[in-house]
């Protein structure tokens, strides 16, 4: 095998774990805003927009792919700030409402977080039946 080869097809395997990083941080989040029932067309396209973006932004780092959910589901929620509103809004504080935060902001493993409790509510993703 020529080694030119073996470099083009580890240059596949690694855009097929982008691709897979991506795909997972779309299901994730439109999973959560399904379970907030917001996952209208608009709000999709909002999603298919930070998935866009975030796509150059995990080819210049591909080691940062474990980091993308937690980034689409910020920029989704800046997003959704910008156009509605909070979101998704944090169902233990009633008498100050605001809304979760993603935590780590930049590491894998991300969760919801109370950040006026510092409780994790859900992963990324597992909303349903925590609103």
């Amino acid at each position: 095998m020529d080694p030119d080869d073996h470099d083009d097809l580890d240059n596949v395997a690694n855009l097929a774990n982008l691709e897979a990083a991506l795909h997972a941080a779309r299901a994730l989040i439109l999973a959560d805003l399904a379970a907030a029932d917001v996952a209208d067309a608009e709000v999709v396209s909002l999603v298919e927009d930070a998935v866009a973006q975030r796509r150059w932004w995990v080819e210049q780092w591909p080691e940062g792919a474990g980091f993308v959910a937690g980034l689409v589901a910020q920029d989704v929620q800046d997003g959704l700030l910008e156009r509605y509103g909070r979101w998704p809004l944090c169902p233990r504080c009633d008498e100050n409402p605001h809304a979760l935060a993603v935590e780590p902001e930049l590491g894998p493993d991300p969760h919801w977080v109370c950040e006026a409790s510092g409780t994790a509510l859900a992963p990324v993703g597992s909303l349903r039946g925590t609103l």
